[in-house]
């Protein structure tokens, strides 16, 4: 076990290798450990490798860090996840820049059924504090796990509402797991781990640089079924985070403020670019989501043998084998317009031809 933690630990550390190449090498050479087992002229032929990754990967020094590490994990009693693991997140296993490991504290199950991400403004305002903490309060029944960055403002908030509502909520951190930051929050951070947990892809004694932050954001982007942008300018790390939840094919909503409000603007760049969807409560989620049908029952009837109309058929007719398809593939391939497709997935999931899942995707029952 220790080897093999050895191995991954030390794929990670590598001087560029990213999380997309190791992950290919690990296709191609059989394991972690098997990348560092491998001979010159084998790795030589893996699209991508030039000389100088190539030379990284055979120099192993990097294996003394990993050993270090791996000390730092068993004192602290902390979980690494590989993304090959079991318990990984399995939402964002499927995101082709995830992390290859993860350093997990705490005892949330990472692949609860609902995971909301929750992101804002670091510079809070009442509005965005009181509205953050009604939504929080609106999903207090339904068993939702709340996900954001532990960071001043909004996040720090979004925690607070949901251990006080007695959620489960993971802070995913843009440093190692032996500091919080910001400090003000240490307390809080280990009353998470009762009911929660602790997140990030950093080894100990990184610290917080601004560059570790979008990498920090693309995670909470990844493990969740929705993100809600509660306040934003139109700059921000929040909106940043909205950005690669869009790329995920998440669902992203977010409050409407007052214009001209320097905290709103980002929200309502968002919803007017139809990049976000505009809620007021949490009753919007549960109703986009489809949270509030009762499980495996059916809202329509299915219709049979009813014609369908030209506009129809080529919306059908983008489902494949599988038989899901994305908003953007059905948009891509149909070459229809945005409002037309609109109203046919409208039509088709009433008469109980189609299905609605999280994440912008249609299921043809």
């Amino acid at each position: 076990m220790t080897d093999q933690l050895l191995h991954k630990i030390g794929l990670t550390l590598i001087p560029s290798v990213g999380d997309v190449l190791g992950k290919k090498l690990v296709a191609y050479c059989g394991g972690p450990e098997a990348v560092f087992l491998e001979k010159r002229k084998s790795l030589e032929k893996i699209p991508g490798i030039g000389l100088l990754t190539l030379n990284n990967i055979l120099n192993q020094k990097v294996l003394k860090r990993a050993e270090e590490e791996i000390s730092f994990i068993e004192k602290n009693k902390i979980k690494p996840l590989f993304y090959l693991d079991k318990e990984y997140p399995k939402r964002l296993q499927h995101c082709a820049d995830s992390p290859m490991l993860l350093y997990n504290l705490g005892k949330a199950d990472l692949n609860q059924q609902r995971i909301v991400g929750i992101v804002g403004t670091r510079s809070a305002t009442e509005y965005g504090k009181k509205i953050c903490e009604q939504l929080i309060d609106g999903l207090a029944t339904d068993n939702v796990m709340i996900v954001s960055g532990l960071a001043y403002g909004i996040d720090s908030i979004a925690h607070r509402s949901a251990l006080k509502c007695g959620l489960p909520t993971i802070g995913v951190l843009a440093h190692g797991l032996d500091r919080i930051y910001p400090n003000v929050n240490r307390g809080m951070a280990e009353r998470m781990l009762e009911n929660g947990g602790l997140l990030t892809e950093f080894m100990s004694n990184t610290i917080p640089d601004r560059e570790n932050f979008p990498r920090r954001n693309r995670i909470v982007a990844g493990m969740i079924d929705a993100l809600v942008v509660v306040e934003s300018a139109k700059r921000g790390g929040a909106l940043i985070t909205a950005d690669i939840a869009n790329s995920y094919n998440r669902d992203v909503f977010a409050f409407p403020g007052r214009i001209g409000d320097l905290y709103s603007e980002g929200c309502n760049y968002f919803i007017r670019t139809n990049r976000a969807v505009l809620i007021e409560s949490a009753d919007d989620i549960r109703y986009i989501m489809r949270w509030d049908s009762p499980k495996g029952s059916k809202n329509v009837q299915k219709k049979l043998f009813r014609d369908f109309s030209e506009d129809e058929n080529k919306i059908l007719g983008v489902f494949g084998q599988e038989k899901e398809s994305t908003i953007d593939e059905i948009m891509v391939k149909s070459q229809l317009p945005v409002s037309t497709i609109a109203g046919c997935l409208l039509t088709l999931e009433f008469d109980g031809i189609i299905s609605a899942l999280p994440g912008k995707r249609y299921k043809l029952l």
